[in-house]
């Protein structure tokens, strides 16, 4: 198996995992990262972005045998881990989060993105 392959897994059992946290438990998830659980009716909103982690998920492994043949997958993780390091740098930066509460996923969205990105050239040569 190759370090793609094992990548892809990897970030796809993540998705899964966050999306069955959100769907499920949000408020045990939010408080245990040391966010505020906010009101209830805000947990549905939460459960519709969790079908995208459970979705997305469920894609990555289901493509991580022939990875190189779904490219445009993981271009589009990699820009999603973009989007969430800015929104991390952003709401940091403004004060809304402190590097406590963004720091964790900030440098989880860097090493996906990198490793993405690294790896899939690596196919390419």
């Amino acid at each position: 198996m190759n370090k793609l392959t094992i990548l892809l897994r990897v970030v796809g059992v993540i998705q899964i995992i966050l999306g069955l946290m959100y769907l499920f438990a949000p408020a045990f998830l939010l408080s245990s990262l040391g966010h505020s659980v906010p009101e209830s009716d805000i947990f549905h909103p939460l459960g519709m972005l969790a079908s995208r982690f459970i979705a997305y998920g469920i894609a990555f492994i289901y493509i991580s045998k022939t990875a190189m043949e779904h490219k445009l997958w993981i271009n589009f993780m990699i820009l999603i881990q973009a989007i969430d390091l800015f929104a991390g740098v952003f709401y940091t930066a403004t004060g809304a989060v402190t590097l406590e509460l963004s720091g964790f996923t900030m440098f989880n969205a860097t090493w996906i993105m990198l490793l993405l990105y690294l790896f899939s050239k690596e196919k390419t040569k």
